[in-house]
């Protein structure tokens, strides 16, 4: 045997689409991606630029950017992650996003050609060219990374993007394979919900099309929302500032572990639907403060009504220790491991008590409640709708009972005041409409028996039915 000949591995191209060139399903996914990368990189802002005429997009960061050297073993070295040498956090602090080091094939999933610029503050700019359909011939062929070289770049089709760019790091891409369905305003919504960096960092902003992403994307959202519960104290400016319109008091859930978060429920399920797309906003799971899974009612399945009112943030920075617990697509955590299950059974045990909540408080506030909740019986729940629907007419059903009011005029005090004795009525009208339910019923079944049996009715029956008549004519 020959011992002086030296082996290596030889990796084919394939294995860019094994290990995830085709795994990220949506637009906004590889949006998600490079908007953690910028974060990674410390970036203060992230500039994003959208031109659905032209189906191209670009994104900006004024991060750590990179040099030649940086480029070539870190970015486009697949596998490579931070984490390898210990490291949690940026020089700036921040918690990673990236572990397994193949996120940035994000980035090769939706366009047919993509353009990586990068610089740092005291080297220009180094990148290169991939053309995807180009890289689809260099895989059919079965060719080794070191036989496919990036193709140069041309800056004059960013050329406005550079005047100024001092660090940082530069994605264009053309040729959207599906097409940039999404508007810009739904975007910003997306952004806005599933991206909530600003709560580890209040320095780190989001720019579309160059508007700021704010919470006030979010305004429509914050208006329709009825009720809140608020676990482990979570300090939220959407939650603090932006929902004021609550029809209760915030209900404080308390949670074990490392665990912060919301959940609120809307007036109406149609309340959490995006636009007129099919996304609908729901109870995600968020590990610093990126979402890592998307409702998560789905591994806490229940038939209660209460569940399409409902959705939430939580957020459990615990689950991003030194056991990667994220999927490979990156887009949710692995279902079966410890940690992750522990944290549902908790969430289970309080869900149960919030969905009791928002059955009260529905009703309370005059709108129908879970019709599965034991809490009310099948006469009692008819009858407090059957009020709910009376009493409208008679007072100002947008205002609650618990709702905080600013205007001090008369008018609103009076009707302040009519909505509290319409709100007291509420608890008896529930057993009282019952029994005249009963009484209305019984009476007509025996008049109805008497008129079938002909049976003949005694004089002084028929003297208090004369006394009666006189009386409902006056």
């Amino acid at each position: 045997m020959r011992k002086d000949k030296k082996f290596t591995f030889a990796i084919s191209l394939s294995v860019l689409n094994h290990l995830g060139r085709n795994l990220y399903r949506s637009f906004t996914t590889v949006l998600g991606e490079a908007i953690s990368n910028s974060w990674d990189a410390n970036a203060k802002n992230v500039w994003i630029y959208i031109d659905r005429e032209e189906n191209t997009f670009l994104i900006k960061d004024d991060g750590d950017g990179m040099d030649s050297d940086d480029f070539q073993n870190k970015f486009l070295k697949i596998g490579y992650s931070k984490r390898k040498k210990g490291q949690t956090a940026s020089s700036e602090g921040r918690p990673y996003i990236g572990r397994k080091g193949i996120g940035k094939l994000a980035l090769l999933s939706c366009a047919e050609r993509i353009v990586v610029i990068s610089k740092t503050k005291k080297e220009d700019y180094v990148g290169g060219a991939i053309d995807n359909s180009d890289l689809d011939d260099a895989i059919e062929d079965d060719l080794i990374p070191s036989d496919y070289p990036l193709g140069n770049f041309d800056l004059t089709k960013i050329e406005k993007h550079i005047k100024g760019h001092n660090n940082g790091t530069i994605i264009y891409f053309e040729d959207i394979k599906d097409g940039i369905k999404n508007r810009a305003e739904y975007l910003r919504k997306i952004i806005a919900l599933y991206f909530r960096f600003s709560l580890l960092d209040d320095s780190f902003n989001v720019f579309l099309n160059d508007k700021k992403v704010t919470l006030d994307n979010l305004k429509d959202l914050a208006g329709s929302t009825e009720f809140l519960w608020n676990i482990n104290n979570l300090k939220d400016p959407y939650v603090n500032d932006k929902i004021t319109k609550l029809k209760k008091p915030v209900k404080d859930i308390a949670i074990d572990g490392e665990v912060k978060g919301f959940i609120a429920s809307v007036e109406k399920p149609r309340h959490l639907k995006i636009g007129t797309t099919d996304e609908k906003v729901s109870i995600d799971l968020f590990v610093n403060g990126r979402l890592r899974e998307k409702d998560i009612l789905k591994y806490i399945p229940t038939d209660r009504l209460a569940a399409d009112y409902l959705y939430g943030q939580i957020h459990v920075n615990g689950l991003d220790d030194a056991k990667d617990r994220f999927t490979s697509s990156r887009e949710g955590v692995v279902a079966e491991d410890p940690k992750f299950k522990e944290f549902l059974g908790q969430l289970k045990s309080k869900l149960s008590g919030i969905l009791e909540d928002w059955d009260k408080w529905r009703i309370e506030n005059r709108k129908e409640g879970d019709s599965e909740s034991p809490r009310l019986s099948r006469k009692e729940r008819s009858s407090r709708g059957l009020f709910n629907a009376v009493s409208d007419e008679y007072s100002d059903s947008t205002c609650s009972k618990d709702a905080k009011k600013t205007d001090s005029s008369d008018e609103n005090k009076y009707k302040k005041r009519v909505n509290e004795w319409v709100y007291d009525f509420g608890e008896d009208a529930q057993y009282n409409f019952t029994s005249y339910a009963e009484c209305f019923i019984s009476e007509n079944l025996i008049r109805k028996y008497i008129e079938e049996k002909n049976i003949e009715l005694s004089p002084e029956a028929v003297k208090e039915i004369e006394i009666r008549k006189k009386s409902e004519e006056q």
